[in-house]
């Protein structure tokens, strides 16, 4: 097949043009050229940035017909107003990655399917809905056809894990190094992760697949770990030990860190997804354990030294300390109230 991917180099688009080259697909990758690319085979790449829409479609127009177009960078709704523009009469289909963050939050029932109320919490996720909506609502009214996959947290050999303070790799250096790792809330809230390779295999299954036209689909881990668990499992498949968790509450530590802020806006949240319609029409499975996936990861990024010192993250320890501090203070006080009241026949904190 003859297939074009807006993006190309980043961590899924990577995983995709990899498997579509080894299955022996015809790519054309477009992006800024500022990423390398790690794969191997013979690609076309057209440097523009689509940003800049004019350029952007005329470039696309120019280099089709294409049988599959695949926008891995479409972030709101004039990139996907842009995009339509750009395919218009020139691709077979129009496959777009979206994201689990378009659901609204708190989600009703469990596991989430993709039935569920689009809303988002996040900035991001507000846009990724809206991108949504003006894509399916050129299935309906155009024909055009379109596909939606929407990923949730997906790691692999060419990135980070992401963690309560965003996706530094300093978290590798804190759990191999002993040192205390912030976990937001009680650590209870379900999660998921996905490795690259199994979300890219859904991509590659939409390609050409017209049980997928104007249908959106959950590509997901389906490990459901609480957070503490998912420190517990990455500190074990690295050989760490086993980790000093320490939980701040969400509200208090997303004002105590701005990195945070994804904690309030997903991480407080349950993710568990149904992710039966891609089984069942794209061939996705989830083949990669996560302590495996994470083993994986962690190696990739020791070879290429990509795991920071902890030692260049002093914010982080002074966090620890400071709650550390807050906490002794506070219960502290509690004990002097509690022996006040005893003192008067009542409690009083």
């Amino acid at each position: 097949m003859k297939i074009l991917i807006i993006g190309g180099t980043g961590l899924i688009s990577t995983a995709i043009t990899r498997a579509l080259l080894e299955r022996g697909d015809e790519v054309t990758i477009y992006n800024r050229g500022q990423s390398a690319i790690r794969f191997e085979g013979a690609v076309r790449r057209i440097i523009g940035d689509r940003r800049d829409a004019e350029q952007f479609e005329k470039q696309v127009r120019e280099a089709g017909p294409f049988e599959v177009v695949i926008d891995m960078i479409c972030y709101r709704p004039e990139e996907a107003e842009s995009t339509l523009r750009a395919v218009r009469g020139i691709a077979g289909q129009l496959i777009v990655c979206s994201t689990v963050d378009v659901y609204a939050r708190p989600t009703r029932r469990f596991p989430i399917k993709e039935d569920e109320p689009r809303g988002g919490v996040s900035v991001y996720g507000k846009q990724k809905a809206m991108c949504e909506k003006v894509l399916l609502e050129a299935w309906e009214r155009e024909g055009i056809p379109v596909t939606i996959l929407r990923p949730a947290q997906t790691y692999g050999e060419g990135g980070p894990l992401i963690h309560s303070l965003g996706w530094s790799t300093t978290f590798f250096d804190r759990l191999r190094k002993g040192k205390p790792v912030i976990v937001h809330g009680d650590g209870q809230s379900l999660w998921c992760a996905c490795h690259v390779e199994d979300v890219a295999a859904a991509f590659v299954g939409a390609c050409g697949n017209e049980t997928s036209y104007g249908r959106c689909y959950n590509v997901t881990g389906e490990e459901w770990m609480t957070w503490d668990g998912y420190h517990q499992t990455v500190a074990r498949a690295i050989g760490a030990p086993e980790p000093r968790l320490v939980h701040i509450p969400t509200e208090v530590l997303c004002a105590a860190d701005e990195r945070a802020i994804v904690c309030r806006e997903n991480f407080q949240f349950n993710n568990i997804f149904d992710t039966s319609a891609a089984r069942r029409d794209l061939g996705f499975a989830y083949t990669i354990a996560f302590e495996e996936g994470v083993r994986r990861t962690y190696a990739w990024l020791e070879a290429h030294g990509a795991i920071e010192s902890s030692e260049t993250d002093p914010a982080y320890d002074r966090l620890v300390a400071a709650w550390e501090g807050c906490k002794e203070a506070f219960l502290a006080a509690c004990r002097r109230g509690g022996e006040e009241g005893s003192n008067r026949g009542e409690l009083k904190v």
